[in-house]
């Protein structure tokens, strides 16, 4: 008996060593992982980043290559005959004048890994030709159909994915920053620089954020270069987000100014920018981050809404926004559902941040460890 209760007092010594030596990421990581949407999530999340990291290699053509002729044609069928296998398509009118394709079973174009096709530049600075999949010879097969244009619209919503799933990202890095850095300052110091920080922040918020991004977004001239109009979107999400996130962290760092590390520090005499920087906005890392994850979407949607409107990303720069306004009459919806995918896209992306974000603010909560 002495010798069983010795042993079970040994198993729970060492499970409680176990416990005690991991580090808060990986007691994070173990709460987070109970949470089996959140770590699908996850996955989908990582899933989709590297595919748009991978965009100009994944897709087979430029999306920007046009072909008047293939204009609004259907998604093609995979054969597996065994090697998957598209056919070239025969267009006909039907008795209403609409546009009927069949395949044309004696016109067979087999789908290669690893071709070679449109010149691209694989992350801007690697010159490259090679293109994951595709048909041999001149032909094309459209696998998610084509636009208005005749443009493939798996290359174009590949391609929108870099801009759509980038927005969120370097967008709500910056209302971080800036908004960690406002508020860190408005709080440590208080008092007339702190009324002043909180009344711009007041005021930015009293604007109804979707009208004021309209009119930022309205202001912007029709000729800018899509690169330049893409940061200059991403900025004035940015700066619209900022004041509701600084106003919260100054809350934060009111409490945690007087805390007894933050006063030996400044009695050791550190600056004041080192006690903001290193001491204090770094006990507000766990708000931001799940703030962060619940807000990417706000960024997606903003960006989306813009770029369907015409206001933000224009052709021929794809994003999903502006994808979706080629569906935005009944007879697309009816005949070309294939023209939704896009939205589909925002959708699921949108579902996985929530989720996701839900799974990380209990994770990182201490109570539920």
């Amino acid at each position: 008996m002495r010798a069983e209760r010795m042993a079970l007092t040994g198993k729970a010594a060492s499970a409680a060593h176990l416990f005690s030596s991991k580090t808060p990421s990986q007691l994070a990581w173990r709460q987070l992982k109970k949470n089996k949407l959140a770590v699908v999530s996850l996955y989908v999340l990582i899933l989709m980043y590297g595919v748009a990291l991978f965009a100009q290699f994944i897709a087979p053509y430029d999306f920007t290559s046009q072909d008047i002729i293939a204009s609004f044609r259907p998604p093609v069928t995979i054969h597996w005959t065994p090697q998957p296998t598209v056919y070239e398509q025969n267009r006909r009118l039907d008795q209403y004048h609409f546009v009927i394709y069949s395949d044309n079973l004696s016109r067979p174009q087999r789908i290669h890994l690893f071709v070679h096709g449109t010149p691209y530049k694989l992350w801007c600075f690697i010159p490259t030709d090679l293109h994951l999949f595709g048909v041999s010879g001149n032909q094309k097969a459209y696998l998610l159909g084509t636009d208005q244009f005749g443009r493939d619209y798996l290359s174009r919503l590949l391609y929108a994915s870099q801009i759509s799933l980038s927005v969120g990202l370097i967008g709500i890095t910056l209302t971080l920053v800036l908004g960690m850095l406002v508020g860190g300052i408005s709080g440590y110091y208080g008092g007339w620089i702190d009324d002043v920080i909180m009344r711009i922040c007041e005021v930015v918020m009293s604007v109804p954020d979707f009208y004021l991004l309209l009119a930022l977004a309205a202001a912007l001239p029709p000729t800018l270069p899509p690169l330049l109009v893409y940061f200059l979107i991403i900025t004035i999400l940015s700066l619209i987000g900022f004041a509701s996130m600084a106003r919260i962290i100054r809350g934060m760092v009111l409490s945690v100014r007087e805390r007894e590390y933050v006063e030996a520090a400044r009695s050791l005499g550190v600056n004041d920018f080192t006690i903001i920087v290193r001491h204090i906005i770094p006990s507000t890392y766990t708000f931001a981050i799940v703030t962060a994850t619940l807000a990417i979407p706000g960024y997606i949607l903003s960006e989306a809404a813009l770029s369907f409107l015409n206001l933000g990303i224009r052709d021929p720069m794809a994003s999903w926004g502006n994808m979706l306004s080629a569906a935005e009459d009944l007879s697309s919806l009816e005949q070309r559902t294939w023209l939704l995918i896009p939205g589909l896209m925002i959708f699921i992306t949108t579902l996985a941040f929530n989720f996701l974000g839900d799974g990380l603010r209990d994770a990182l909560d201490p109570k539920t460890r």
